[in-house]
């Protein structure tokens, strides 16, 4: 199973952005669906997570990103609004499953953020 993330690509300072990412199969009892992000030269940080029914996002991103999962479908989705050219990265999806007791990783996402 492979996790499949779309729809980044370069839009201007104050734009909005929806990507998603998608399972090439089923993964059973995804019980946590993470959006994390890493820009060029910095460590890989998480930006929204979805477990036990809440949504946590980091502080950089509250109030502008709103994520979404489907676990019956394995869809995760990230609303990016009021986007900033700090928010320039390649997004990365992560499901952890209960199941396997592993993480699945997406391949990446670039969105870059033009000021």
């Amino acid at each position: 199973v492979q996790l499949q993330a779309s729809g980044g690509g370069v839009v201007q300072a104050g734009g909005s952005l929806r990507i998603s990412c998608a399972a090439s199969g089923t993964i059973f009892s995804v019980v946590r669906m993470d959006w994390y992000r890493q820009a060029p030269g910095k460590q890989r940080e998480l930006v929204a997570r979805i477990y036990g029914g809440d949504t946590n996002y980091a502080d950089s991103v509250k109030g502008r990103f709103t994520a979404s999962g489907d676990n019956v479908k394995n869809t995760l989705y990230l609303q990016m609004n009021n986007l900033k050219p700090e928010d320039t990265a390649v997004y990365y999806c992560n499901y952890y499953s209960w199941d396997t007791q592993r993480d699945y990783w997406g391949q990446g996402t670039l969105v870059t953020v033009s000021s």
